[in-house]
């Protein structure tokens, strides 16, 4: 028997949806998603106080439209949207707050990874972490979903708005390019 995720608990969906349980319901969403979401977002962004404000403007977007939530998707995938659409806004707004191109960009991650001293990791996750950086953004995000998430392609398809076929195609090209930023640096 498989068991239940907390985004498939009908009785947490019920309680969402009564205003007089929304509350603490909501709290438990909070508590349930809060990991997940932090690291989710933060292998986007890579700082670990960008990630906080981003998870919190997260929950911030899911608490103000609880009531557009209709439940025709599961709830992670739902909050997994927000989060995503969080970073990718953070993102587009760092690059010109800071005047970068899709290229600076990569090295401006690298040496962010490089000097982040809130993540332990050995040399190769580092390495792991600057290979991914240099991934343009949807690749970089599927790969992150599929490798350390490991999230099912459907899954990501509902999330993303985009094919599964697409996807596989994403995920195994980021690898090949991870790959190759491996064999570039002889690492």
């Amino acid at each position: 028997m498989s068991q239940q995720t907390p985004s498939d608990n009908p009785k947490l969906i019920a309680r969402l949806r009564d205003p007089s349980t929304c509350r603490k319901a909501f709290n438990e969403v909070v508590r349930l998603y809060s990991q997940p979401l932090y690291w989710q977002i933060r292998r986007m962004v890579t700082n670990h106080d960008d990630a906080n404000d981003l998870l919190q403007n997260t929950f911030l977007k899911a608490w103000n439209s609880i009531d557009n939530f209709r439940g025709e998707a599961k709830l992670s995938t739902w909050l997994h949207k927000i989060a995503i659409n969080e970073s990718i806004t953070f993102l587009q707004r760092e690059r010109r707050r800071l005047n970068l191109s899709l290229d600076d960009e990569a090295s401006h991650l690298a040496s962010t990874i490089e000097a982040d001293t809130d993540i332990d990791g050995n040399r190769a996750a580092i390495n792991l972490r600057k290979a991914i950086a240099t991934l343009p953004e949807k690749q970089r995000l599927v790969f992150n979903m599929r490798y350390f998430d490991e999230m099912k392609y459907d899954d990501m398809s509902q999330i993303l708005g985009t094919s599964v076929g697409a996807l596989k195609t994403s995920y195994h090209l980021a690898v090949k390019k991870i790959e190759k930023f491996f064999a570039d640096h002889g690492l």
